[in-house]
């Protein structure tokens, strides 16, 4: 299975979300997808098959306890990927973030000219 077809699911992109966060145990990576999606634990456990087959998750087993962690690997290669496209995108980034501090810097200003009317007033 190709990279995009693993991250295609919802379900999958999900448990990665909760494997970049820290390692977790099987019993509580499908308690929080049953309770985000209504899947049964069957379903989480094909899911996580998937991202196991794929090198996307590793496992190793504790007791009677299987424990799950993210595999960056199959993620650096989605981004070698992707980087043939950030040309069209970080231009646009990049005017969207100054844009966004103009608009920060308006209201900041804006907010001290009303302090600033408030205390004449009061005087």
């Amino acid at each position: 299975m190709n990279a995009f077809d693993v991250l295609g699911d919802p379900v999958r992109r999900r448990i990665l979300e909760l494997l970049a966060e820290s390692e977790r145990r099987s019993g509580d990576i499908v308690e929080v997808i049953q309770q985000e999606f209504g899947i049964t634990q069957a379903a989480v456990s094909q899911h996580l098959r998937v991202l196991r087959d794929s090198g996307f998750a590793n496992v190793k087993v504790d007791e009677q306890r299987r424990i799950y962690s993210l595999n960056a690997r199959p993620l650096v290669e989605v981004d070698d990927w992707l980087n043939r496209f950030r040309s069209f995108w970080e231009p646009k980034l990049s005017a969207l973030e100054t844009e966004i501090a103009r608009g920060k810097k308006l209201r900041k200003s804006e907010g001290s000219s009303i302090e600033v009317n408030k205390t004449k007033e009061k005087e």
